[in-house]
């Protein structure tokens, strides 16, 4: 008599369906972080723009603009301005007017957008050396970032001293 070794039929159902299952549950759990990560990803993008506008601003630097560029036109500042829910720029401000050129503009494009009512006051303008923001003394601003299909939210805050967090 001779014994064969080997798997059964059922038994390779058995384990492929294991598999199968547990493949299921990892793919689920996966593409839930995915998402969780786009929407912070689109704050930290956010958040590195807010301190790249307080940047330039500290710095005094100003832009090559007819509103600038004249003796008597001073740098006032950059705005932080968020134009639509998914996109958003910074420009110059400075005594002769608005810079009509902006520094940065970004579409965020990952299915998040900015929650409504957007934050007040929009545009948000860091001052030039130092001096904070036109948010109201002891006051906060709060940035919302929502993922467009689900529940996936992050937010971001400025003070008037202009601390982002």
């Amino acid at each position: 008599m001779t014994c064969r070794r080997g798997y059964t039929l059922i038994e390779i159902l058995v384990a492929v369906s294991i598999i199968g299952i547990l493949f299921s549950v990892g793919y689920a759990n996966f593409r839930a972080f995915s998402q969780r990560q786009a929407v912070k990803d689109a704050a930290k993008l956010i958040q590195a723009d807010l301190r790249l506008t307080q940047q330039i601003a500290l710095s005094g630097q100003k832009p090559t603009d007819i509103n600038c560029n004249s003796p008597v036109n001073s740098l006032n500042g950059y705005f932080f301005t968020i134009l639509s829910e998914s996109v958003y720029e910074v420009r110059a401000s400075c005594t002769g007017g608005v810079v009509s050129e902006a520094t940065k503009t970004v579409n965020l494009g990952t299915g998040a957008v900015f929650s409504s009512p957007f934050p007040s006051p929009n545009p948000i303008l860091f001052k030039v050396l130092g001096n904070g923001t036109n948010i109201p003394d002891g006051e906060n601003v709060i940035i919302g970032i929502v993922q467009i299909g689900t529940n996936n939210q992050s937010t971001i805050t400025i003070s008037s001293g202009g601390q982002i967090q």
